[in-house]
């Protein structure tokens, strides 16, 4: 049966089709009849109880620069909803858990993908240390003192921001880095929260693996590779995508994970695994779906429409 499906997303003018997760899942939205809308997260507005939102009818064509036309924006209660796609990009902030809590009212008589709770609940960096086991040495603090001590116990480290995205604001620092002391000034002038140190793992070089995971069980993956110059691998900062397959602890580790994931009714995930240690657990708008397709793998997208056409049977 056809659903009305609302993605809230950044507007769809600025993604950039080859490899974006969130137009992925709208061209299989509409290749299966569903209808499709379109709003960016400053148009939801609550009141009465109720959860509005000016929405416009979209169209996709895999076309670059032709790739959507949109409606007349209506003003419509989400609720008259089937599914809505909670799709923007982070920065996880305040505004971004805010758009959760009003979509929690609406959640799940209308479908919420992912579950809105439990992603305001599981930001991307703090959820992975559920399983500290699976992953490298981490420090979660702003304190300077606690992070000199933590790079005399391990060397080279990596500092982040908490809630970040797409490689923003992360950087390498040597043992005998002399930039430590005016990179947390520059830190803490520009975040309130704290900063995430971990130790530096040396198999990014050979690759930092982005696998999905559909309904908590891995579904495919692509290993994406930095560029020389650089030690992040996201790709829009110059990382660059690899076919590969998954290993026996890759697969160890989604096998641990997998319970949570399903306890948390987290449809898409897409977890981060460096060497045989998974860095993050992302579950607000994981990509990687059109870039294991393009490597030959599964058509991640179709298998999301499953789970979702499932859960509203």
């Amino acid at each position: 049966m056809p659903l009305n499906v609302a993605v809230q997303m950044d507007h769809v003018s600025t993604v950039s089709i080859a490899g974006d997760t969130s137009f992925a899942l709208s061209l299989e939205a509409q290749r299966r009849g569903h209808g499709l809308f379109h709003y960016t997260p400053d148009r939801l507005s609550m009141l009465g109880g109720k959860v509005f939102a000016r929405i416009e009818a979209m169209t996709v064509r895999d076309e670059k620069d032709r790739h959507y036309s949109l409606g007349e924006a209506v003003r419509t209660d989400l609720s008259e909803m089937d599914v809505i796609l909670l799709r923007q990009d982070p920065p996880f902030d305040m505004n971004y858990i805010t758009t959760t809590h009003m979509l929690e009212r609406i959640h799940p008589k209308t479908l919420v993908v992912n579950d809105p709770a439990w992603v305001r609940n599981s930001p991307e960096k703090i959820f992975v240390t559920e399983f500290p086991d699976l992953m490298p040495e981490t420090l979660i603090t702003r304190d300077a003192a606690e992070v000199a001590a933590f790079r005399r116990a391990h060397g080279d480290i990596i500092i982040k921001p908490l809630y970040g995205n797409g490689g923003a604001g992360i950087f390498h620092l040597k043992d005998d880095d002399r930039n430590l002391a005016s990179l947390l000034e520059m830190f803490g002038q520009m975040f309130r929260e704290p900063y995430i140190v971990q130790r530096y793992l040396k198999d990014v070089r050979k690759g930092d693996k982005r696998i999905i995971l559909i309904e908590g069980e891995p579904v495919g993956a692509i290993n994406r590779v930095p560029a020389e110059h650089d030690s992040r691998s996201n790709m829009h900062v110059g990382g660059r995508a690899e076919k590969t397959d998954l290993t026996e602890r890759e697969r160890e580790i989604c096998a641990r994970i997998g319970p949570s994931l399903r306890e948390r009714g987290f449809i898409l995930v897409g977890i981060d695994v460096i060497g045989d240690l998974m860095t993050e657990i992302n579950v607000t708008s994981p990509t990687g779906v059109r870039e294991v397709k393009r490597f030959g793998g599964a058509d991640i997208a179709a298998l999301f429409w499953d789970a979702v056409e499932a859960r509203k049977a």
